[in-house]
């Protein structure tokens, strides 16, 4: 096997993994919990980037309600931004950068 043509196919792929976390940083998803009433977005990097709670949900006597709500909704969001980006790497390096 040919060590120089191993090392510029290692470093290209390296330049693609690099290419798809950039990538991956400007594609967002949406997650909804409660019902809608809370809304969590995170981006393909695991990052939580903004949660929206509707005031009708908000109620202080029972603010561990919300509390649950809310972790549950970042929660589903950087799980589905995980997914995502193990999702776009495993396409680049044919599941190398498994678990």
């Amino acid at each position: 096997m040919n060590l120089n043509k191993l090392m510029q196919q290692a470093q290209k792929m390296q330049e693609q993994i690099a290419q798809t976390q950039a990538e991956l940083e400007e594609k967002t998803i949406e997650v909804e919990a409660g019902g809608g009433k809370v809304k969590v977005t995170a981006n393909g990097a695991g990052e939580v980037l903004a949660i929206k709670i509707d005031k009708t949900i908000v109620d202080a006597d029972d603010v561990e309600f919300l509390e649950e709500v809310v972790l549950a909704g970042v929660r589903q969001a950087i799980e589905q931004g995980k997914s995502l980006a193990q999702s776009e790497l495993a396409k680049i390096s044919g599941g190398l950068t498994g678990r």
